[in-house]
């Protein structure tokens, strides 16, 4: 297959370290202001990337599409990227009770908590990887009951041609404005499409300024309302989300980020090295949502990252 040729990214975050600049983050971000209008570009924001669990916003919508009758801690972890917490593992169980399933519906890769806390206490119990424990499976267990709500059959529920799939397809083409670019298969085996990061800011923006009582609104309120099943302990969304009420903050993969204010704003990241550490998405994502006038200082400790050496802080990650 032919591969595309890596868009320009641009500078957005520099790593210093004692004094002297280490390293640069490159990639690309953009801000919209409350009116909708791109208020900070930088970077190549109208090129197709992965959003990847960025997307689950968008997931959610085709699940609810679908008759899937998903409400508040349910309809967060259905649109979140969990930690892997018993209280995670529990909903997503009781998501698929509910619509008479169980556990072994589920086609996503077994895992152990992501939570650094949750892990450690789950691999001292001598405890194996289960579906249940892996960051998507409030998504997957989302999807089966929407399965079962639209009579569709729920062993093939990840192939890109499944009813629901298509469903999905449909509801980010909707949202985000664009025909889908590229199909891949994400890490937890869903299909995964490419969009433009400008895409992907307003698709979420637009669930946010949708009206009262519709699902994408819906959506909104749940993840902002449920922080905790979008994320959970020790995890970024949850965080922000918990210091700065009414935000919706998504992860994705390989250096992806979308911010949204209870106003309006909305901000999209992609780190071009994909951000394995997360150091530098959350930077660059809050300069761009202050830069649009929204205030984070709640936060204004995420505004760098610090470096460590010899088990003190000697520099910091910081926006350019």
């Amino acid at each position: 297959m032919n591969q595309s040729p890596l868009p320009s990214y641009a500078p957005l975050a520099e790593v210093v370290r004692s004094g002297m600049r280490e390293g640069v983050h490159y990639g690309a971000v953009i801000g919209l202001s409350a009116e909708g209008e791109i208020a900070y570009a930088r970077g190549p924001v109208h090129d197709p990337m992965f959003p990847r669990s960025s997307a689950k916003p968008f997931q959610a919508l085709a699940m609810l599409r679908a008759g899937a009758e998903l409400t508040g801690p349910s309809l967060a972890i259905a649109a979140g990227s969990h930690g892997g917490e018993e209280f995670h593992a529990a909903e997503a169980e009781r998501i698929l009770t509910s619509v008479g399933l169980t556990t072994d519906a589920l086609r996503c890769p077994p895992d152990a908590p992501g939570s650094p806390t949750a892990r450690r206490a789950f691999v001292a119990a001598g405890r194996e990887p289960e579906p249940r424990y892996m960051n998507c499976s409030g998504k997957h267990a989302g999807m089966l009951a929407a399965c079962v709500a639209g009579g569709w059959s729920t062993d093939d529920y990840l192939d890109p041609e499944h009813p629901l799939q298509l469903l999905v397809r449909e509801a980010i083409e909707d949202m985000c404005g664009e025909t889908i670019a590229h199909t891949a298969v994400d890490g937890c085996g869903a299909p995964q499409l490419a969009v433009t990061l400008a895409g992907l800011a307003r698709g979420v923006q637009g669930m946010r300024l949708s009206p009262e009582g519709t699902h994408e609104h819906d959506i909104i309120e749940a993840m902002s309302a449920h922080p905790e099943y979008v994320s959970g302990p020790e995890r970024v969304d949850t965080d922000l989300m918990t210091r700065l009420p009414g935000l919706v903050s998504k992860i994705g993969a390989d250096g992806v980020l979308v911010l949204n204010a209870p106003t309006g704003e909305t901000v999209a990241v992609k780190i071009s090295d994909g951000d394995a550490q997360e150091r530098s998405r959350v930077v660059v994502g809050l300069t761009a949502l202050r830069a649009l006038g929204v205030d984070v200082s709640p936060v204004v400790d995420r505004l760098t990252t610090p470096v460590s050496g010899g088990g003190a802080t000697v520099g910091e990650v910081r926006a350019l």
